[in-house]
């Protein structure tokens, strides 16, 4: 059954609804068939619940290659002047040319090469791994470069202090740069993580269900767009500004103990 017709609603609808004007009864009515009727609300959390997915190991993803390219393009730059690193040449041009690519397709067209030619899933699990890996591949291009310049702007006398003391390049960037470089990055960083779970929509064409792919299957079985694709946007809305909350809060924290 595609859903309940209007009149059969009315009439077990309470009398304050029967009252009202037609525009706000049939408001309620598609209320009713979106998030009550058949529990469809459910049906909206197991898409949230795909979409958090999604989006933490894409960023977990993402963050770990963009601090890794990030990392190989800063120590390519400050040995230009010393003796080059053939090896280290290497993977900066390699990082180059991901990034060139990754920057300059869309991530809709990723998402498709990724899900339709290269891993092809068979499987829900295997197209969340496949929405993981396309997304972070992407996300990735782009923490790079904000980490890149979270680590330039760190002074370069704390790398030669960190080296005095006996510690090794990747100890030095480990335990003291990048420690500095977090704090810089932070508010760059968790807009990029804002726009991912934004982006994490763009799964649906992929057959995922996540919450997009579900207000579409509610939309496909009550032939109304209205409310569930408001309601959808409400839900990234309140997503968002839950975590811009957090973001600031510890924006606030990190600053407060830079001052003790």
């Amino acid at each position: 059954m595609i859903g309940i017709k209007f009149a059969d609603w009315i009439l077990a609808a309470p009398g304050w609804i029967q009252g009202l004007p037609k525009g706000l009864q049939n408001f309620f009515f598609q209320l009713y068939q979106t998030f009550i009727y058949q529990d469809r609300w459910k049906w909206l959390l197991s898409g949230l619940k795909i979409t958090f997915i999604v989006t933490i190991g894409a960023l977990l993803l993402g963050v770990v290659i963009g601090l890794v390219i990030a990392i190989i393009r800063s120590a390519h730059d400050s040995r230009r002047i010393g003796k080059p690193n053939p090896l280290l040449s290497i993977l900066n041009a390699v990082c180059k040319v991901y990034l060139t690519v990754i920057r300059g397709t869309p991530m809709m067209v990723q998402l498709l090469i990724m899900c339709y030619v290269v891993m092809q899933p068979k499987d829900e699990m295997g197209s969340i791994l496949c929405g993981i890996v396309a997304l972070g591949i992407n996300s990735g291009a782009y923490v790079a470069e904000i980490a890149r310049s979270g680590l330039m702007s760190i002074s370069g006398g704390q790398m030669e202090a960190g080296r005095s003391l006996g510690l090794s390049y990747g100890q030095t960037m480990w335990y003291i740069i990048i420690p500095q470089a977090f704090k810089n990055i932070l508010p760059a960083l968790g807009n990029e993580m804002i726009t991912l779970l934004k982006d994490t929509s763009l799964v649906s064409v992929v057959m995922l269900r996540d919450v997009t792919k579900q207000a579409q299957n509610i939309v496909a079985n009550t032939y109304s767009a209205y409310v569930p694709y408001i309601s959808l946007a409400v839900i990234y809305l309140v997503i968002v500004l839950i975590l811009t909350r957090l973001l600031g809060m510890l924006e606030r924290r990190l600053r407060e103990s830079d001052r003790r």
